[in-house]
């Protein structure tokens, strides 16, 4: 991890590192699973005392915020993106209504998402963003589903840091967990369609050139007639699975 810590330039207490650590975590600068430097390197980093940086890391602990591994430092603890509590995530997977009211939510998010994406992009958001279409292009090349999968929500959730409202942030991260749980599996219905990998990568990218470009109108639709296209896709990946479905046990009882 690069040093994204600020030295304390005040007092030097627990709470202003207890803020800083808070706010990197709110902004999706420390995201779960992130590895704090050691101890000696965060106390020069912040510039306080080793007892002060217990102090400030035994507190984010007792808030489930930082977790500590026996004998392998400090996490950040997998808090961000948790809207949706496992009983009701659980509850999506089992009802169809939920699946269609998730995609008509997200296109509306996605949309405003990418509008303030185009509106607020620094240029160190779009060299991550451009790293990351950059590997969304390997990826496709190599034609492995999981891995496409895994950067198209990477991608999102990018374009969401994009949006700089902490709000986006953390609803659309709850709703790319849905996706990285298995509890929709949209993608993987999509994926079967002929040319519908092309598709969406052609998608992504046209969202990409308009938050590159400023076009916050432009950047908004191209968001938006993405997950239009997930919708249709999904249904006639759907249609088209119960056809065969259907023709197979045609065949098997008439065997």
């Amino acid at each position: 991890m690069g040093e994204v810590f600020s030295r304390i330039e005040h007092s030097r207490t627990a709470d202003e590192v207890v803020q800083q650590i808070e706010a990197l975590i709110l902004e999706g600068v420390l995201r779960g699973g992130d590895r704090l430097p050691g101890e000696r390197e965060l106390a020069r980093q912040f510039d306080v005392s080793r007892p002060i940086l217990r102090d400030a890391l035994k507190a984010l602990d007792t808030r489930g915020l930082l977790t500590a591994r026996h004998g392998g430092g400090t996490y950040v603890a997998d808090v961000i993106g948790q809207v949706f509590a496992r009983p009701v995530a659980e509850l999506f997977s089992t009802h169809r209504k939920a699946a269609a009211d998730y995609l008509e939510y997200r296109r509306e998010i996605e949309g405003v998402a990418a509008e303030f994406a185009a509106r607020r992009a620094t240029p160190d958001d779009l060299a991550l963003l451009e790293r990351i279409v950059q590997r969304m292009r390997e990826v496709h090349s190599g034609g492995d589903a999981a891995a496409e999968a895994a950067i198209d929500v990477e991608f999102h959730q990018a374009i969401g840091e994009c949006a700089h409202n902490i709000m986006l942030l953390h609803t659309l991260r709850s709703c790319y967990r849905l996706l990285s749980d298995g509890v929709l599996q949209n993608r993987a219905l999509v994926y079967n369609l002929p040319d519908a990998r092309a598709a969406l990568l052609d998608q992504h990218l046209a969202i990409y050139n308009a938050v590159r470009a400023g076009d916050p109108a432009a950047a908004r639709r191209a968001a938006m007639d993405h997950i239009t296209y997930v919708e249709q896709a999904m249904a006639e990946a759907e249609r088209t699975g119960n056809w065969q479905r259907v023709a197979r046990l045609r065949l098997n009882q008439r065997s």
